[in-house]
């Protein structure tokens, strides 16, 4: 049986919002959070299903949403873009690891305006989404678009509503570039946002931004490929202006020392590099270092081991980057120091 996809109204390709279910099995794992990476779970799990007989049913609810139901041990995993610290990992006998990076990017609706023909910096977009900057012929965005022609049209921030990890890496990149967005809203997967509408899901912001002239929103690269969404190019932490492409997430990783965080904690937001897209992110799995259900768990291991030897491909077709070998032997090494009664 293949992927069964709910749609949000206004989103226009084949990107579920909600859930996905391949096969319906009792004996099928159960995930649920990110959306960020929900288009690549969604081709690995009917890949794997094709393989295997065994289906994965994926709630794509948001990463808040996700660490809520893998504590509640209703799911076999959780799936978050914000890891958890070392510390939140203890205290409720959970252990974390990275499936693939990507990238959230910018998207705009402003008539005449294509892709990549607008460049912003961290201080100018977190201006914006303070709600300090009103218009898009704005002194601030202009001079740093001197060749551009700017409508005087008034500026929509559409974020999302959810508990989102995709808010946390967005978030975490404004608090670095902006001390008023550090000091009055901060990095979290919820925030009070100063300005602007909420939409529900990576699938929300991205139909809501398609529909809205002057809209600003940040969604999950490939849900702004396949939709269409005109990006914006980021000045970075080198000064360059650089597009979202999958060798720009993975310069921002380049220098990323997964094997010694404890955890798996690295945020990869605001890296060094002249390739480097700023706002980048690996997104995480998370189970139970003791598991509910061995069984379960052992099949999710499973899921993603295959995932990590026979999945690069259809993870760099959707622009993602896959984890590179020596991060997914200190993977494999974790789930064999921290997970107990598994069977790999």
């Amino acid at each position: 049986m293949k992927p069964i996809f709910r749609r949000l109204t206004g989103l226009s390709v084949g990107l579920a919002a909600g859930a996905f279910a391949v096969s319906a099995l009792a004996a099928d794992m159960t995930g649920a959070g990110a959306t960020f990476p929900y288009p690549i779970y969604a081709k690995w799990a009917e890949a794997y299903k094709a393989k295997t007989g065994i289906g994965l049913n994926y709630q794509s609810i948001g990463s808040g949403g996700g660490i809520a139901q893998i504590k509640a041990k209703t799911v076999d995993f959780g799936a978050s873009d914000k890891p958890l610290s070392p510390g939140e990992l203890d205290a409720a006998g959970l252990t974390q690891f990275p499936t693939v990076i990507g990238g959230v990017v910018p998207v705009i609706n402003i008539p005449g305006i294509k892709a990549g023909e607008l460049v912003l910096d961290g201080a100018t977009l977190a201006e914006i989404c303070l709600g300090k900057i009103k218009y898009w012929d704005d002194a601030a965005v202009k001079k740093l678009n001197p060749s551009v022609s700017l409508p005087h049209l008034a500026v929509v921030g559409v974020h999302r509503s959810d508990g989102s990890g995709t808010n946390f890496i967005f978030t975490n990149y404004l608090s670095k570039k902006s001390p008023a967005w550090a000091s009055n809203v901060g990095a979290a997967t919820s925030v009070e946002w100063p300005s602007g509408i909420g939409a529900k899901g990576n699938e929300g912001v991205a139909g809501n931004v398609k529909q809205t002239q002057g809209a600003l929103g940040y969604v999950e690269y490939a849900y702004a490929k396949q939709n269409g969404l005109t990006y914006v190019r980021m000045i970075n932490h080198d000064g360059k202006a650089v597009s979202p492409t999958a060798e720009a997430f993975q310069a921002a990783s380049a220098k990323a020392d997964w094997a010694h965080s404890k955890g798996f904690y690295v945020v990869l937001t605001d890296q060094p590099g002249a390739a480097a897209w700023p706002i980048a992110g690996a997104t995480f799995i998370l189970v139970y270092k003791n598991p509910p259900n061995a069984a379960k768990t052992t099949d999710v291991l499973k899921f993603f081991k295959w995932a990590y030897a026979e999945g690069d491909k259809m993870a760099q077709d959707l622009d993602y980057v896959p984890l590179p070998d020596s991060t997914i032997q200190a993977i494999s090494k974790s789930w064999h120091e921290n997970i107990q009664n598994v069977s790999m």
